[in-house]
């Protein structure tokens, strides 16, 4: 089955789930009051899937951009969005509805911004600069899809960018973040996908986050989900063909993605650095690290009259 980190930067297949992990799903299914026949369908589910994809991204979000911290790892259920800004000035409240959506709602917006670009015009394989695809009041940022590791099992997906960018233009983008979707194998129903996300989403061990040179408290309070969106049309020469899906142009798909996001305020112009990565362990797959680190180097330029 299909899972990745947007944040990620590798394509590489990974090995299927093993026995022990898919019992741990169906045990916090359980905890949920899914009923018996749904949680083993999930498991046939997950069983049945071919292939696995880590990008986070990651978002964003598997590989550019796959991909809170180590006391999540414990957790038994995801941790969601809570109270308050966390103690960040200028990162909006992850309860809050900035530009008249949720932070789950535009963590499904950035997954279809991502599936907009052909891998050969696409930020996140540096094919094209940050303003690619952009437009209305937010912009998108995220990770990389290309792993610079020639060590089996180990992934490293590095990124430093230069770009421009207008005042005035609220910034969102994801620390690490996971996506699971029909089309890639990962499941046909949103219990499927979404178990699929959150499963992925929870080994994630370490995460960090700068901005200018200060350190984003409480990231942990910034994770969201996303509700059920459907992504594509998928353009000619897209991501997911690039990875050998099967994708021809014109697919779309059902999906769902988990992942740790901020919404910046519009920043000052002038200069700016954003910092921001982390760490994901599998040790169901045996030898299995991801690690990712991006900076951006920001020049936010005036209004033109």
């Amino acid at each position: 089955m299909a899972l990745k980190y947007s944040t990620g930067g590798a394509t590489e297949e990974a090995p299927a789930k093993s026995k022990n992990n898919l019992n741990q799903e169906k045990a916090r299914r359980d905890m949920k009051n899914q009923n018996k026949g749904k949680s083993l369908k999930l498991r046939s589910s997950i069983q049945a899937g071919s292939r696995t994809r880590i990008r986070s991204w990651l978002a964003h979000g598997l590989k550019p951009a796959v991909i809170i911290t180590a006391f999540l790892l414990a957790a038994a259920s995801p941790v969601l969005a809570g109270n308050g800004n966390a103690g960040n000035p200028g990162i909006l409240p992850p309860q809050s509805n900035p530009h008249g959506k949720t932070y789950g709602e535009w963590s499904a917006e950035w997954w279809k911004w991502v599936y907009t670009m052909p891998q050969s015009q696409h930020p996140f394989y540096d094919t094209a600069d940050c303003t690619e695809g952009q437009s209305g009041s937010v912009w998108f940022l995220g990770g990389t899809f290309v792993s610079t590791s020639p060590e089996t099992g180990v992934y490293v997906g590095t990124a430093i960018r230069d770009c421009t960018i207008p005042s005035g233009k609220a910034l969102f983008f994801p620390i690490l973040n996971a996506e699971c979707s029909t089309v890639e194998g990962n499941g046909t129903t949103e219990a499927d996908l979404r178990s699929c996300a959150v499963w992925l989403e929870d080994h994630i061990t370490s995460m960090f986050c700068e901005i200018d040179g200060a350190p984003v408290k409480n990231l942990a309070q910034y994770r969201v989900q996303s509700p059920l969106f459907t992504f594509g049309p998928l353009p000619v020469d897209n991501i997911l063909a690039y990875q050998r899906y099967d994708a021809p142009p014109g697919t779309t798909s059902p999906s769902v993605g988990d992942g740790v996001y901020l919404m910046l305020a519009p920043l000052s112009v002038g200069p700016h650095t954003i910092h921001f990565g982390g760490r994901v362990d599998i040790p169901e797959w045996g030898l299995f690290t991801f690690m990712l680190e991006v900076t951006y180097h920001l020049t936010v330029a005036p209004h033109q009259k």
